[in-house]
């Protein structure tokens, strides 16, 4: 793997101006979660890894220590190395470690597994049950603190599928899910987050060993100049290879992806009988009386 140093590997073309898109982003969590939602607080499950370490970033700034509400939901296979870089990122944004807590799911995972006769053997269904866990215990505490559950998925990962249904994709609202995964790590390298924390390869940390460039068989600063022409520019597979010098295999390969993943981004299909049923045809604005 490319051990350059972030700033060297980072496309220049996806180059963002981090002050505007952070008043932005901040401006806009204070309105949904105070203004809109009308709630108290933002519950962010906190791993280690470098989203949900600008979530933190983002949350306190845009709602103050107060209203934030960080957890650790580790399991046995969360390593040592995620769980230092967790309590860093804590001690960067000046939360008081007496203000966050930590909740092992190893307990849940296995009364989980034995009810479901899921085997330990299978990696995959192990890992949605952690995914699913976590975030039914986040969805509780929000209920408990009167608040909403932030999302920390990444628009590299939305786009290509990466994620647990109803596990780390079952949130309130997804403030950096616009944001490619090279530019949450500019965001996280401009306002001095811990070097550690977007400097290591990415993982879930689902099971011992997990490598997400290792899973998804690409390198995540390719991977998001692939999904940047293809989805931002709207250029064709042979022109995105040309482009890049890759072989069109690769490019095949992460397209293939979206679109096998595409029922992943979508809302639960309802099958439409009367004459207006809910969905694009039928919404409720807030503002309407």
């Amino acid at each position: 793997m490319n051990q350059l140093p972030f700033e060297d590997r980072m496309p220049e073309e996806l180059r963002i101006n981090v002050d505007q898109v952070l008043n932005y982003l901040m401006n806009r969590m204070r309105s949904y979660v105070i203004d809109y939602a009308n709630l108290e607080s933002a519950i962010v499950g906190l791993s280690g890894g470098v989203d949900s370490a600008v979530i933190a970033y983002l949350t306190t700034r845009a709602l103050g220590i107060k209203r934030t509400r960080l957890f650790l939901l580790p399991s046995e296979t969360t390593s040592k190395r995620d769980m230092n870089d967790a309590y860093a990122v804590i001690d960067s944004i000046k939360v008081p470690r007496s203000n966050v807590k930590t909740i092992s799911i190893d307990e849940y995972v296995e009364k989980m597994a034995d009810a479901t006769s899921t085997s330990y053997h299978d990696k995959l269904g192990i890992g949605n049950i952690k995914a699913r866990i976590r975030m039914i215990l986040l969805h509780s505490l929000a209920r408990l603190h009167n608040g909403l559950v932030i999302g920390t998925g990444d628009k590299s990962e939305i786009t290509i599928g990466y994620f647990t249904k109803f596990g780390d994709g079952g949130v309130d609202i997804l403030p950096i899910g616009d944001l490619y995964k090279s530019q949450v790590r500019q965001v996280a390298s401009s306002v001095n987050l811990p070097k550690s924390v977007y400097e290591k390869p990415p993982s879930p940390g689902l099971w011992n060993g997990q490598s997400a460039e290792n899973e998804l068989g690409i390198d995540y600063f390719l991977l998001d100049r692939i999904l940047y022409r293809r989805f931002d520019l709207w250029l064709d597979d042979k022109t995105i290879a040309e482009e890049l010098s890759i072989p069109l295999s690769s490019v095949r390969h992460v397209i293939g992806r979206v679109k096998r993943t595409q029922h992943k981004r979508l809302p639960t299909e309802i099958f439409k009988v009367s004459y207006r049923s809910y969905g694009s045809d039928l919404r409720y604005p807030r503002q309407w009386s």
